[in-house]
């Protein structure tokens, strides 16, 4: 066996319960990339290969952040349900931090590299291709609703049951990370009562979402796997479904087109129509939506720097880019449901 496990990690109890004995591992390597669970891929004697996540023993996070694996179990069970291509199968889990192993998720192993990684480029006709497959991905995940009974929200609860309306649900999403904005003190544009009365105003327009449809709401490149020749690329991997909920497909728009437009995407959105069956129209009721979408998405960017720890440096390159993309969007609010300039953040009205 090489590259052993820390003797700290809990990742030898997972084995031992799951009945895989030293002998049985050809070897153990610690994966990359995430900024939350700590992740290790497993391979054993027999050809299984398996990537097995634990949480961290730390207690600072946001408030939506707890049990995360009940989400990533919940996304990957979903997309087991409906033929999800490309993204991992449950092995075995382990939800209950309080168990004698702790919390873990054990997962089988997607292949390829993380996107960016990759880097494809149109010369070949890999980046368009690419693209449209991903629509496709996405499009078949989207059609998947939660088992009945079902309801709006993250899995895990960490509000309170699944709501019975969208819009109940994302209002206490954004609630959550504006109250952790003022426990951490975060650094943000407006004040937290401004932001809390823009997206309370534009609110309305969530009524449109009755559907809890599988969001993964991470869709960014060091999450999707690709693998294949230049040329000849496929998508590998779709993968860390940690932060996933019941709502709004719309949503999955802001982390594939990150600090982007994805009108502008028109190979994914031909993949995507094709998978739905019908084009995606933007009304302006949508583009509300996606403003609503995003501007959640940059909260979450811009506060998580204070739990997490990245040290001044760091919180400062976080705030150049994400702040004046967190403006912009809260601005397309505004703009979207018609409130007045007096109300909008950082006015004197």
């Amino acid at each position: 066996m090489s590259d052993q496990a820390p003797a700290a990690s809990p990742l030898p109890r997972v084995l031992d319960a799951l009945g895989v004995g030293e002998r049985d591992i050809a070897s153990i390597a610690p994966l990359a990339g995430g900024t939350y669970n700590t992740v290790t891929r497993v391979t054993l004697t027999d050809g299984r290969d398996w990537v097995v996540k634990t949480p961290p023993p730390h207690t600072a996070a946001l408030r939506y952040e707890r049990d995360l694996l009940v989400n990533e179990v919940a996304f990957y069970t979903a997309a087991a349900r409906a033929g999800g291509p490309a993204t991992p199968r449950v092995v075995h889990s382990e939800t209950d931090p309080a168990a004698p192993t702790g919390a873990y998720l054990v997962m089988t192993a997607r292949p390829g590299r993380p996107w960016h990684e990759v880097s494809p480029t149109a010369d070949n006709g890999d980046e368009p291709r690419l693209r449209a497959e991903l629509g496709r991905i996405v499009g078949q995940l989207h059609a998947t609703t939660g088992a009945a009974p079902s309801g709006f929200g993250y899995p895990a609860e960490p509000f309170g049951p699944l709501a019975l309306t969208w819009r109940s649900a994302f209002t206490a999403m954004t609630e959550a990370v504006l109250a952790d904005a003022e426990t951490y003190r975060a650094r943000l544009p407006y004040p937290v009562g401004a932001i809390r009365t823009l997206l309370a105003g534009a609110a309305p327009v969530l009524d449109e979402v009755t559907r809890p449809a599988l969001v993964h709401f991470d869709l960014w490149p060091g999450n999707l796997l690709v693998t294949g020749e230049p040329g000849a690329r496929t998508i590998g991997g779709v993968i860390d479904g940690e932060r996933m909920f019941w709502g709004d497909p719309v949503a999955d728009f802001v982390s594939l087109a990150l600090f982007g437009d994805i009108e502008r995407d028109r190979d994914f959105l031909a993949g995507y129509a094709e998978a739905r069956c019908s084009e995606m129209e933007f009304t302006d009721a949508l583009r509300t939506r996606y403003a609503l979408y995003r501007s959640y998405l940059y909260l979450i960017m811009l506060v998580e720097t204070v739990p997490r720890g990245v040290g001044p440096e760091a919180a400062d390159e976080t705030w150049e880019l994400v702040a004046p993309h967190l403006v912009d969007a809260l601005d397309a609010v505004r703009l979207g449901a018609g409130i007045s300039c007096r109300t909008h953040p950082g006015s004197d009205g």
